[in-house]
């Protein structure tokens, strides 16, 4: 290889002025492959000028932007840092809104937003009750359009076996009730209370002489709706 004092320098015209024979021979002078394009061979013959002459761009430099960019980082982060501590200040300083009595406590669900004079429905419903939907109706009829209260008292002095269950739908009902709108039984009335017929359980029961009577034995779906309309609201 051609040391780099005893190179010739690229003529007045540039590498481009050259043939294709005289750039040739000046890369076998300097021991650079030969082959290729005339483009390449010009763009061989530039690197190496410049590999040479050591024009490439100072350590300094390449060691300048680094550091700039660590110091660009680090102030990104310091403000980051600081906004995040602006928020935990404000949410601090900026007081709890909580509705409600301590009684039923604070409720992690969201409360629906709703409008003063805006009746609210509720409902809940026990799916599979192991009792006749004839037996369930002779109840729920006691308790369609009555305050809550009313109702829990005919349902507590019942004596049909089913209102302990339509009871516990009852109270499921204002639950939900108090959960999603903080509105308590004294503020209810039973807007609908119907029974609808579910699958039959069959069973047989063995009798004389070697016979089998089938039994069914019925279930019910069962539903009441809570509402605040015509309850003095």
């Amino acid at each position: 290889m051609t040391p780099p004092d005893q190179m010739s320098p690229p003529p007045e015209g540039g590498w481009e002025s050259l043939k294709v024979d005289e750039l040739k021979a000046e890369l076998e002078a300097r021991g650079l492959p030969k082959s290729g394009k005339k483009e390449e061979l010009i763009e061989r013959l530039a690197d190496d000028d410049v590999a040479q002459a050591g024009t490439a761009p100072a350590p300094a430099a390449d060691e300048a932007v680094p550091e700039a960019t660590s110091e660009e980082a680090q102030q990104a982060s310091e403000e980051a840092a600081a906004a995040a501590d602006a928020d935990e200040k404000a949410a601090e300083k900026q007081p709890r809104r909580r509705r409600g009595s301590a009684e039923t406590g604070a409720t992690t669900r969201k409360t629906p937003s709703r409008g003063p004079d805006e009746a609210v429905m509720v409902r809940a419903r026990a799916r599979y009750v192991r009792t006749a939907p004839r037996k369930a109706r002779l109840v729920m009829d006691h308790i369609r359009g009555k305050r809550v209260e009313q109702a829990q008292a005919i349902l507590l002095h019942a004596p049909r076996a089913v209102s302990s269950d339509i009871l516990k739908l009852l109270n499921s009902a204002v639950a939900n009730a108090e959960s999603a709108y903080e509105l308590g039984a004294d503020e209810l009335t039973v807007r609908r209370a119907f029974v609808d017929e579910g699958p039959t359980i069959k069973r047989f029961r063995p009798r004389a002489l070697g016979r089998a009577t089938k039994i069914n034995k019925r279930t019910s779906h069962m539903t009441i709706e809570l509402t605040t309309d015509g309850n003095g609201r």
